[in-house]
């Protein structure tokens, strides 16, 4: 069992696929991680030793925020950017899309479940 960063990295996966199960990895990242242990990406995480795994973990803490640290680093850039009143800021306190799509008519992931709003009755004579 390998575990990373407080992550149990799944053993039937390739090495370079694995890695991106860590929060703050990608597949590039995941690549420079592994080409600098010397490591092959096609190398499943199962057949990694003990020194192999011991190097990706000095990499990864020596030079890659990841997990609990980037997470909330992440929240405080939101919070400083509601906290001066940004544009971007106010998208996020009203839970609206951040980066200019378009609310009209899509937008539910950000919006959430319709909240259907009824028509006014019409006035009989």
């Amino acid at each position: 069992m390998a575990r990373i960063a407080g992550i149990d990295l799944p053993k039937n996966k390739r090495g370079e696929i694995g890695l991106t199960y860590i929060y703050g990895i990608g597949r590039s990242t995941a690549q420079r991680i592994l080409s600098e242990a010397g490591i092959s990406f096609d190398k499943k995480v199962s057949e990694w030793n003990d020194d192999e795994l011991g190097k990706i973990r000095e990499i990864i803490n020596e030079k890659i925020k990841v997990e609990g640290a980037l997470r909330s680093e992440v929240q405080l850039n939101i919070k400083r950017l509601m906290d001066i009143g940004a544009y971007r800021g106010i998208r996020h306190r009203l839970g609206l899309p951040v980066r200019g799509q378009t609310t009209k008519n899509n937008a539910r992931t950000r919006k959430g479940k319709k909240k259907t709003v009824a028509n006014k009755k019409k006035v009989t004579k």
